[in-house]
């Protein structure tokens, strides 16, 4: 699964346009020739090349093939620059409440090697993140690659993150992990069963992540993007001209503890929350108490897929209810796609949430929306992280820094 880089904001007459600026037109795609990374930025041919050089002393760009000749009067195409995305590779994992999945990616998000497997959030960070270190020295001895190539570390957790500190903030199903150095531990992780420096780490909410690798993936177009999951916990991730919406703290798109007016008590500790009654935790607890054997939202994904009866009428109840808030969303938002991820997003749930979403929302709201279930699945959150590193580190200012540190 390719991504291209995320739309630039250098124009016409940017006459101080960096060997960052440079690299983010070529990126993005709105300028692959000299002459248009000249045209775009105002700089001189003398000055493009010279930027560009330190560019492919990096190893960051190459030379692709011809392009068409743009003379009437002919002439030798121009030579098309490309991102190298073999220069370094990334590693991601998102962790879910009792299962956690990671992988090397290419700088394009290219799954290199994956592994899923039973992680338990509520062991701890220590232990957790310990775990995922080993995890990911096996991948890259799948893959084929040296730690040496890593340059970047992302990590989906499902729970608020403050992105200034990587830490979690008051996370309802992490206990043990609020206010946790986890960019560290990860770092130290990394080091300890790869032997190799350590790399940045970048940690965001698991909603989030699915929120951005969807977005980029399938709906590069659409402005406002609005992902909700609903598996143990339920939470959204949302997307605005290309970049994640967050909040002041960390804390937009938790809509899984919104007051719906049940008397149900929520792992937070309050009653009501829309997670408590409308989850797959919460579809899970009521399955058990019937005689179904469910302990979580991936039971109940499985109960769905087999055409379980009583999981598809809780699912599309669960639905219902979800719904009912995402017109709130959906009016305050005025998203092009939302769409539905997580244990329960199958026809019941979707069934549920259509019901109420268009039933309670002005079809003002409405009549411009794709409602949709995930694309990538599992691996979304994964691409997301990746996503995430890729635009971290290749960001103007940032190239600009890396560079410096590389001699070039």
């Amino acid at each position: 699964m390719r991504m291209t880089g995320r739309p630039g904001r250098t124009g016409k007459g940017s006459s101080q346009a960096s060997a960052g600026d440079l690299l983010e037109l070529v990126r993005s795609g709105r300028a692959v020739t000299r002459g248009a990374l000249q045209q775009a930025t105002g700089l001189s041919r003398a000055t493009v090349g010279q930027r560009l050089d330190r560019l492919f002393r990096a190893g960051w760009l190459r030379e692709g093939a011809g392009g068409p000749v743009d003379s009437p009067l002919g002439g030798r195409p121009s030579i098309t620059l490309e991102f190298d995305d073999s220069h370094a590779i990334v590693l991601a994992a998102d962790l879910d409440t009792r299962h956690a999945r990671a992988a090397v990616l290419t700088l394009t998000g290219e799954i290199l090697a994956e592994h899923s497997g039973t992680l338990v959030v509520e062991d701890g960070p220590e232990v957790v993140l310990g775990e995922l270190g080993r995890w990911f020295a096996e991948l890259l001895t799948k893959a084929g690659h040296l730690a040496e190539e890593v340059c970047g570390i992302g990590l989906a957790v499902p729970g608020p993150v403050d992105s200034e500190t990587g830490r979690v903030v008051q996370p309802p199903i992490m206990p043990g992990w609020d206010g946790y150095d986890i960019r560290g531990r990860l770092s130290r992780a990394f080091t300890e069963h790869t032997g190799a420096p350590a790399v940045a780490v970048l940690v965001d909410n698991d909603a989030n992540l699915m929120a951005y690798g969807e977005q980029r993936t399938g709906h590069p177009d659409c402005s406002a993007f609005v992902l909700v999951k609903v598996s143990t916990g339920i939470g959204a991730g949302v997307v605005v001209d290309g970049s994640i919406f967050r909040g002041v703290d960390g804390g937009a798109g938790d809509i899984g503890h919104i007051r719906v007016g049940a008397e149900a008590l929520c792992r937070c500790g309050s009653y009501g929350c829309l997670a408590a009654v409308a989850s797959g935790g919460a579809v899970a607890r009521r399955l058990a108490e019937s005689g179904v054997p469910a302990a979580s939202g991936s039971d109940v994904r499985d109960l769905l897929a087999s055409g379980h009866p009583e999981a598809a009428a809780l699912a599309r109840e669960a639905g219902r209810r979800v719904g009912d808030v995402l017109a709130t969303v959906v009016t305050l938002l005025n998203p092009g796609v939302l769409m539905i991820a997580g244990d329960l997003a199958g026809t019941p749930f979707l069934t549920g949430v259509r019901e109420l979403l268009y039933q309670r929302a002005l079809p003002r709201s409405t009549a411009h929306l794709d409602v949709v279930t995930s694309r990538l699945g599992e691996r979304a959150g994964l691409l997301g992280a990746g996503a995430l590193v890729v635009e971290h580190l290749y960001a103007p200012e940032r190239v600009e820094e890396r560079l410096g540190a590389l001699g070039v």
